[in-house]
């Protein structure tokens, strides 16, 4: 398994996201983004946007799923089962 997290240490919305990848037990690489829009190249390329946090999880096909609250959403519907056993 494959997660990437892409993020910046003190955005809020990446904590969440953080917070349930180990709530579920995931081991993940985390990306850490600049903090310039201007300077995230990689992540829109990803993505398509500029935004943090972004998750891909190639073992699913996730190329970049951007939005916090879709990321938490994803993570308990592909894992959480698979965690409580």
């Amino acid at each position: 398994m494959t997660l990437e997290l892409y993020e910046l240490p003190s955005c809020p919305y990446c904590a969440k996201v953080k917070t349930k990848l180990d709530d579920l037990g995931l081991d993940y690489v985390s990306h850490e983004v600049p903090r310039s829009h201007d300077e995230r190249t990689e992540v829109e390329e990803v993505s398509g946007q500029t935004g943090v946090p972004v998750l891909v999880d190639t073992e699913h096909g996730v190329e970049g799923m951007p939005e916090s609250d879709d990321i938490v959403e994803y993570l308990e519907e592909t894992y959480g089962a698979r965690a409580e056993n």
